[in-house]
């Protein structure tokens, strides 16, 4: 059995008051976890279920078995009205998404561009469904150091964060830097170094401190923010006891795996040729490593005026935090594969198998007082233009767009607008049709508008997209075509900027 505060266990002794759910009636409140089949989620899960009736997400959440004080939902937070039935009925909400890797068999995105439209999907839904807080999960943000000097990475949860909070839910934000725990991204990336590399010359960022902490003391952590009220709206940093650099966690997982390494400083291999070796050791995917490295060049140590006594003070030492986590995923390769067994590490080392679609999103700067009904017209307009020679768009004066070959009857796309999937944030047209377009059964084809809260920036959005054509020949003719369209199309916008 585990002493109280043990890295697995979260103690009666630590474990905060529950909240009573809808307007103080005595019911369990309810909350809705986002992620609750990736790595962080399910074992948030497991500490709630004590206290509270969760509504666990997943993207597949229909093929899970509901149990008692847990209703699995499926939830595609890219759709709005899969956010909206998401979040029905619960009272606090617990953020854990984050978009590193592909979700479609084609993805032509920048992490931080989906980020951004999941979280306002989310922020949206929040505030339809009547949510009294949103507690996220973030990571340390280096307080000396310009936004626009930090990581894409960090630079992504500070956007979220923000957009989280735009729509008038109160945001709670748990700030951690490097989780030690079973499965997840950085630690196991660590541990693997380790366990391959008898010798490793270590670069500058490897002399960089960070403090981390224990998987069960961020979980506890963002148990206690639920309800808190005089929490809402802040920003709270965590850590474990001490802070180190990165070459000791080297050393020190590497005494608790009984190995010897040899490390050795060097003053060469900068954060983007050391992402590309560390990717190539530990065969993490590149979509999940390079964000993850490239922030490694900030120190992440709790800042004293972000802190609150009992959340961001953690106790259990780097030693004994590894020591379990290790063990703990000992413990889960011996378990028989099947329905039974963890969930699948959808934050580590192996990909999920995407769907057979298409997501492309691009950011643009919207010029002048325009607004997102405006780009979506002036777009299909400007396409119309642009492309003259060899297509022509008809526009029936109300609602439907259709692109034509210029020699062709047969329209190769068809949109139409959904005005009520739209709003003053974000205007959605549906891919309702044309001879590029396959239909399928779950998959609804749109193109999305959505204006960042707060900025003068916009995200286009291709969603759920079937093409008709082979997919070798559509990968590298009308996909690479829509990356050159758009990439015009920024450029025309940044010039009307210029020019207002």
């Amino acid at each position: 059995m585990n002493t109280p505060g043990t890295a697995n266990e979260v103690t009666n002794e630590n474990r905060p008051e529950p909240v009573i759910g809808s307007e103080g009636t005595g019911l369990r409140a309810r909350i809705a976890l986002t992620g609750a089949s990736g790595y962080i989620g399910h074992n948030q899960l497991k500490l709630l279920t004590g206290d509270y009736n969760v509504i666990a997400l997943s993207r597949h959440g229909n093929q899970k078995d509901n149990s008692p004080n847990v209703e699995w939902r499926s939830c595609e937070l890219f759709s709005m009205s899969s956010a909206e039935q998401a979040l029905q009925g619960a009272d606090y909400a617990v953020y854990l998404v984050h978009s590193m890797l592909p979700s479609a068999k084609l993805t032509q995105a920048a992490f931080e561009d989906m980020d951004a439209i999941l979280a306002d999907n989310f922020a949206r839904a929040a505030r339809k469904n009547g949510i009294k807080q949103i507690v996220y999960l973030s990571g340390i943000i280096p307080g000396n150091i310009p936004q626009e000097q930090l990581s894409r990475h960090l630079r992504s949860r500070l956007e979220v964060e923000r957009i989280l909070g735009s729509y008038g839910v109160p945001v709670t934000t748990i700030r951690a830097g490097l989780i030690v725990g079973p499965q997840g991204s950085s630690f196991p990336i660590l541990v693997k170094l380790v366990r391959r590399l008898p010798v490793m010359l270590l670069p500058k960022w490897t002399r960089t401190t960070t403090q981390p902490i224990a998987l069960s003391e961020v979980l506890l952590a963002l148990r206690k923010c639920i309800g808190s009220a005089e929490l809402y709206g802040r920003a709270i940093d965590v850590g474990g006891p001490g802070s180190m650099t990165y070459k000791e966690m080297m050393l020190n997982t590497a005494e608790v795996l009984h190995k010897k390494r040899r490390l050795f400083d060097i003053p060469l291999l900068t954060i983007h040729l050391s992402r590309l070796w560390v990717t190539l050791i530990t065969g993490a995917p590149k979509e999940m490593a390079y964000p993850l490295i490239e922030s490694l060049a900030h120190p992440m140590v709790v800042h004293p005026a972000r802190t609150v006594p009992g959340i961001s003070d953690g106790r259990i030492p780097f030693d004994e935090a590894a020591r379990e986590a290790l063990k703990a995923e000992d413990e889960a390769d011996k378990k028989p594969k099947g329905k039974s067994a963890a969930p699948a590490k959808s934050n580590s080392g192996s990909k999920p198998k995407p769907a057979a679609d298409v997501r492309s999103i691009q950011r643009v700067v919207l010029p002048g007082n325009t607004n997102t009904d405006w780009a979506a017209r002036y777009y299909l307009e400007w396409l119309g233009r642009t492309l003259k020679p060899l297509v022509r768009i008809d526009y029936d004066g109300r609602n439907i767009y259709r692109v034509h070959l210029r020699a062709s009857r047969t329209p190769i796309l068809e949109l139409t607008y959904l005005p009520e999937r739209s709003s003053a944030e974000s205007t959605v047209y549906q891919i309702s049709g044309g001879a590029f377009t396959k239909k399928g059964d779950t998959h609804e084809g749109r193109l999305e508008f959505l204006q960042i809260p707060g900025t003068r920036e916009c995200v286009i959005a291709i969603h759920d997209y079937l093409p008709s054509l082979p997919w070798f020949l559509y990968k590298y003719t009308q996909a690479k075509a829509h990356l050159w369209v758009m990439a015009a199309f920024r450029r025309h916008l940044q010039r009307l900027g210029n020019r207002s």
